[in-house]
């Protein structure tokens, strides 16, 4: 008599908690993902699954996380003014976000912008990024800008680039602990192109999908605690 209560208990049990996962499963929040930037981060030279924000969605998924494709707000030269404005402009923008990134910076310091004026509008960026994600700083991350110098179109001027990047890249990583933000820095990876074409596009600037493939995969553990 007593064995057969425990098998009912252990099947009434195993039941219950098939059904709880089935429930959990149905009831997944499908989350949303927003990428804001410039070429990095719409992928310029590049297939569109090989795009960071792209290649990042579906490592979640793999995880299985509900995720949507992502809403990517970026163009090729873009300047962080020219990024806010595009935001402002995009009615699919608005509303909260589950995640949203941000990358943007190297053609302010290629079109010779100060330090000083990038500070003030990626600052302004990230207040708006914030927003987004409904005022929660842990839905939010910024990613450093890539060091293209020790790219072939960059080499001839590489120790230039190098040093003006540190100065932006040392700006909004500042930021991004001003606002208690997730920052990621990812210059040390795209620096290894120097010695590893394969890390490079066809286009001898921008990197290529294995180079955006290490990027997420060295960001890809706190993301997931991320939207967990």
């Amino acid at each position: 008599m007593r064995h057969s209560i425990y098998i009912i208990a252990f099947l009434l049990i195993t039941t219950f908690g098939t059904n709880m996962k089935a429930q959990t499963s149905e009831n997944q929040k499908t989350l949303r993902y927003l990428a804001l930037g410039d070429s990095y981060t719409i992928g310029e030279s590049v297939a569109e699954s090989e795009r960071w924000p792209v290649y990042l969605a579906a490592r979640l998924a793999s995880e299985g996380m509900s995720i949507e494709s992502p809403k990517i707000i970026a163009k090729t030269g873009w300047r962080t003014d020219q990024l806010q404005e595009a935001i402002e402009s995009d009615p699919q923008a608005r509303g909260d976000w589950d995640l949203v990134s941000l990358l943007i910076g190297v053609n302010n310091q290629y079109q010779g912008k100060t330090v000083e004026s990038y500070e003030i509008e990626f600052n302004r960026l990230v207040q708006m990024a914030l927003k987004l994600a409904g005022g929660d700083a842990k839905k939010v991350f910024i990613v450093s800008i890539p060091d293209y110098g020790k790219t072939p179109f960059g080499a001839s001027k590489e120790a230039k680039i190098e040093k003006e990047l540190k100065a932006y890249n040392k700006v909004n990583k500042a930021i991004a602990k001003k606002y208690n933000i997730q920052y990621f820095n990812i210059t040390p990876i795209s620096a290894k192109a120097k010695n590893d074409p394969e890390l490079v596009a066809d286009d001898t600037l921008h990197p290529s999908g294995k180079m955006y493939k290490a990027w997420v995969d060295m960001m890809f553990n706190k993301v997931l605690k991320m939207v967990k």
